[in-house]
């Protein structure tokens, strides 16, 4: 049983420093939002090995909404910018918290904030969620579909309950709603070809976007800490975007996308703290994601201190191993 950690607003855990939850600046104009870590799903290709049997992962994490919007405000004014994207995404699966509708009311009325969107593999949805999210100002969903066959869908998400018709029942009704629809599946590589061909079929036919791709074909990866398909080996890049151009071609429909395509351009990216291999003294105040691993607080950040359990309230000293996107993670000694 993993432990639950809630983050309250009174918290002595910055919101920039983990990959886990809080949020990401990556210098562009999105900024990722992730206010849990929880999934219901066991998807065999997770790449962060999330959900109830999870192999690697011993806490889980929630975030509380005022405090999590109010360090984001203070993002967006460092931002300096008019055409931010809040996009709330997850290491587990975004609808698991409980005040996600308020939380994406909250971003909408940010002001410089311009679009609020968001990741789910939909089994918690419903259309009257669907409802909500719409009138919180919700602009678009990218949904996680995998397979359109039901017994190829249950075996990727890893549970016997996966209803993929439901998935596919809510999809029509997203794209018939003022948010817009895309949907993302993985490709894997002698897996499940043919259900991402038909995915692509699905998607031009219930396809009524106005400003973005409806589709977001993802490249299977392999992780250090991810669930890994026997027998199955990634595709090179190079290979990857000539199979995209071969469908575009066969549906004419676009699917090599990049960031200009969602409107996402480079601006001033928050400070960087620490160097790599700086050695930092760092207060020790939360269990950490995986085993052997502590949060700690140091400089108005986060830091993931690997090499230790169980030291709740103590000082150590560290040396910094990560710091790009101001995701820190040590060693001790």
């Amino acid at each position: 049983m993993k432990k639950l950690i809630r983050i309250p607003r009174d918290a002595k855990l910055p919101l920039l420093g983990l990959v886990q939850v809080g949020c990401i600046d990556r210098g562009t104009n999105l900024i990722q939002v992730r206010a849990t870590t929880r999934c219901p799903l066991n998807c065999i290709f997770c790449s962060t090995d999330a959900g109830a049997n999870s192999r690697t992962k011993v806490t889980e994490y929630i975030m509380s909404l005022d405090y999590l919007v109010d360090g984001l405000k203070d993002i967006v004014m460092f931002k300096d910018s008019h055409k931010l994207e809040m996009h709330i995404d997850s290491v587990g699966e975004p609808t698991t918290y409980p005040k996600l509708i308020e939380l994406v009311q909250s971003l909408s009325e940010i002001k410089g904030v311009d679009v609020v969107s968001m990741q789910t593999n939909g089994v918690l949805l419903s259309e009257d969620m669907v409802d909500e999210l719409e009138a919180a100002g919700l602009s678009r969903i990218n949904l996680s579909l995998n397979a359109m066959k039901p017994e190829k869908a249950k075996m990727l998400s890893g549970r016997e309950w996966y209803d993929v018709t439901r998935i596919i029942e809510l999809a029509k009704y997203i794209a018939d709603s003022k948010i817009e629809l895309l949907l993302a599946p993985v490709w894997i590589p002698g897996i499940n070809d043919e259900e991402v061909l038909r995915i692509i079929e699905f998607a031009k036919a219930i396809n009524k976007n106005k400003k973005w791709p409806c589709l977001g074909i993802q490249k299977y990866e392999v992780h250090k800490y991810g669930r890994k398909i026997k027998g199955v080996k990634p595709l090179s890049w190079w290979k990857f975007y000539k199979h995209l151009e071969e469908w575009e071609k066969n549906f004419k429909i676009k699917l090599k996308t990049g960031p200009s395509d969602f409107g996402i351009y480079k601006v001033k990216r928050l400070p960087y703290i620490f160097k790599k291999g700086e050695k930092v003294r760092v207060k020790l105040v939360a269990p950490g994601w995986m085993a052997n691993e502590m949060i700690g607080v140091a400089e108005n950040r986060c830091i993931t201190v690997v090499g230790c359990d169980n030291m709740i309230g103590e000082t150590v000293t560290a040396r910094i191993i990560r710091n790009k996107d101001n995701i820190y993670m040590a060693r001790i000694g």
